[in-house]
């Protein structure tokens, strides 16, 4: 992945992660669209307290925003990197976190606006796969800044 092709998949991610924000914050939060659709679903356990399932799913839907605008921050970071010099490594952490995105925040967003079985896929299961590609892009742009070549202007 180029540098320019990260930013621009930044600069895509981060528009979609605000518009899904204030969708979530206008669009679900305070409607009946949530309440109506998990009304008979049974309270979920939170950090053992007794929630509404709707409530529930509002908060996975900002969690996902939140991982979503983090990891696209992640994505600008490597994509300034691959300006500097060219790393497999952390061309490999940008893959990696667009995956996540992808797969972690996408798996949210699909679990809480269509439902937790949409079209026969349980989306509470692929969140883990994107937040696992998250993990290993931090350790991958870890490792790929450690080995980037250090010239004596950016020393300090």
């Amino acid at each position: 992945m180029s540098g320019r092709f990260c930013v621009i998949l930044a600069a895509v991610f981060g528009f979609v992660g605000v518009a899904l924000g204030a969708f979530g914050a206008h669009g679900l939060n305070g409607t009946e669209y949530l309440e109506k659709k998990y009304a008979a679903m049974e309270p979920k356990n939170v950090a053992g307290q007794m929630i509404p399932a709707s409530v529930k799913y509002y908060n996975d839907f900002r969690t996902g925003v939140e991982y979503h605008m983090t990891h696209t921050l992640a994505l600008l970071g490597c994509g300034v990197l691959l300006f500097r010099c060219r790393s497999r490594l952390i061309a490999g952490a940008a893959w990696c976190f667009v995956g996540g995105i992808v797969l972690f925040s996408g798996a949210l967003y699909v679990l809480v606006i269509l439902g937790p079985k949409w079209l026969g896929i349980p989306w509470g299961m692929v969140a883990p796969i994107g937040g696992t590609l998250q993990l290993i892009g931090w350790i991958l742009l870890g490792a790929g800044a450690a080995l980037l070549p250090i010239s004596k202007e950016t020393a300090d």
